[in-house]
């Protein structure tokens, strides 16, 4: 068995590790099948442990079982692996159902519904264009943040990209690892399944823009459920995750220039998605996203 080392950075709250771990304890519970790592304890049976490094700072450190496998990103998926990775990410909503703990509340600026708490950052967008660009996408999301805050919630993924999901084209199911628990937090249900569209989009606008998230799309409805005002928000709450990873990637490169490359890898499509979106009326977008969800290619 493969494992491996997790050691968190010095400033993460060891409660905040201690639930990721606690989370994974419970995915592994309620569903054995789904392809997450498991937590493996030390010697003394811990499942998580303090470390003192060389410059005196405390990390939090555990170990996981390595899952094997290559990003998705790194391979193209036909239609019925994109219904796969939705059918992952269902069955791991319904995992997590119910779940609670006492970190999971916790505000990370990757939670889409605290995207208004951003705005300070449009200073860091030096081109007027783009900036006139985010700030109608946070105009946007500021008309439907109420109709957000009566969704549902509970903790979810928050993070499922391309990056964070493992598979194997030989394998039957495809899907064979889930990792990078980082994210999760209790919010919306909806925004977990934003962010796996999000990841599904074409690098430029095309008439079949949401093509590939309705696979997943339909995978995930096909074991797990969205109430009619959930699909209706959804791609708003794409636009919006576009528009936070616009914001954060640029002040976080501009932190850390000598990670920008890295940290910029997706920044660039992002505009031509976010010009999109900014090219159509809501109603537009929303008409458009429920043509292509509903098989029978018809709204309700």
């Amino acid at each position: 068995m493969l494992l491996s080392e997790q050691i968190a950075n010095a400033a993460e709250d060891p409660r905040e590790i201690s639930f990721q771990i606690d989370l994974l304890g419970r995915i592994a519970t309620v569903n054995p099948g789904l392809p997450v790592p498991r937590v493996v304890p030390d010697r003394d049976g811990r499942l998580q442990f303090s470390y003192a490094d060389s410059a005196g700072q405390t990390r939090e450190v555990h170990l996981l079982t390595y899952l094997e496998g290559v990003p998705l990103s790194e391979v193209t998926a036909d239609a019925r692996e994109r219904e796969k990775v939705g059918e992952v990410l269902g069955s791991l909503r319904l995992a997590m159902a119910g779940y609670a703990h006492a970190a999971d509340s916790r505000q990370i600026a990757w939670d889409v519904k605290h995207l208004l708490k951003l705005a300070p950052l449009l200073g860091e967008i030096e081109d007027p264009a783009r900036r006139r660009m985010i700030e109608a996408g946070l105009g946007r999301f500021a008309s439907i943040s109420g109709r957000l805050a009566k969704c549902r919630t509970q903790v979810v993924h928050n993070d499922f990209s391309k990056s964070n999901i493992v598979v194997d084209k030989s394998d039957a199911n495809f899907v064979t690892g889930v990792i990078d628990f980082g994210d999760a937090v209790r919010t919306a249900v909806v925004i977990d399944v934003s962010t796996a569209l999000l990841n599904q989009l074409p690098a430029q606008g095309s008439a079949d823009f949401f093509a590939y998230g309705c696979d997943l799309l339909r995978g995930y409805l096909r074991v797990s459920d969205l109430t009619e005002e959930e699909l209706s928000l959804l791609p708003h709450l794409v636009m919006a995750r576009v528009v936070a990873r616009a914001l954060l990637t640029i002040w976080r490169a501009r932190l850390f220039p000598d990670n920008a490359a890295y940290i910029m890898r997706n920044t660039d499509q992002g505009w031509q998605q976010l010009a999109w979106f900014m090219a159509r009326s809501m109603d537009l977008i929303s008409n458009e996203f429920l043509m292509a969800a509903r098989p029978d290619g018809k709204e309700k």
